[in-house]
């Protein structure tokens, strides 16, 4: 899609966004997208979904089980090398 493509701006300020880009980032007719400004242009970004901030949840879940898991085995390990941490 090279530099752009020149839209107009409807009466109640629509705009077409190209099928091209909308095919690109899995825009469909319905979908919630976010607009703001940066940098003094108009940003119009994919909106994430339900399904990906959940399965973003999840895999964060997964990586601090695991986390957990790796230090209780290292903590395991020092405290039979070096004993016990003092009860101070």
């Amino acid at each position: 899609m090279g530099k752009g493509e020149r839209r107009k701006i409807g009466e109640r300020g629509q705009v077409t966004i190209p099928k091209e880009l909308r095919e690109r980032f899995g825009i469909k007719g319905g979908d919630d997208v976010v607009i703001h400004e940066e940098a003094g242009k108009i940003i119009i970004e994919r909106s994430t979904t339900r399904e990906e901030l959940a399965e973003g949840y999840r895999q964060r879940a997964q990586r601090t089980s695991e986390l957990a898991d790796e230090l209780e085995d290292v903590s395991t390990e020092a405290n039979e090398h070096l004993g016990d941490a003092p009860e101070w």
